[in-house]
């Protein structure tokens, strides 16, 4: 008996303790009170690039996809990896070789079952 009572006391703590209070208290400000988040200047640079800055730019380093093809086809072979890749951190950037990408939208369009219906970007 007295275990099935503290048991019961423990869940009833442990729900109790997983609710979120039904309102804000007046010491708490409001998300829309809350100062828009600023980038620091010293921050490094992010992984999301514009494809307009990516096509602005002349040429890539040595080697990179950018320079091997040129900005416009380098931005849809980008493109099209971006699209079919399921991996977290894909291989999809114009400064990698355009070997590196193409094998990754490969590798992609491998794992879609062969009744299913692929992407447009495994048959470019």
């Amino acid at each position: 008996m007295r275990r099935t009572i503290v048991a019961l006391l423990t869940v009833t703590a442990l729900v109790a303790a997983c609710q979120q209070p039904a309102e804000t208290t007046a010491a708490e400000p409001a998300a829309a009170d809350a100062p828009a988040p600023v980038m620091p200047a010293d921050a490094p640079p992010q992984e999301e690039v514009d494809p307009a800055v990516i096509a602005a730019t002349p040429a890539g380093e040595p080697g990179s996809c950018l320079a091997e093809i040129g900005p416009a086809a380098s931005a849809r072979l980008v493109e099209r990896c971006i699209m079919v890749s399921p991996a977290t951190h894909p291989p999809c950037n114009a400064a990698n070789p355009c070997e590196m990408i193409q094998g990754e939208i490969d590798r992609a369009c491998e794992m879609f079952p062969a009744d299913a219906s692929r992407p447009a970007e495994c048959g470019a």
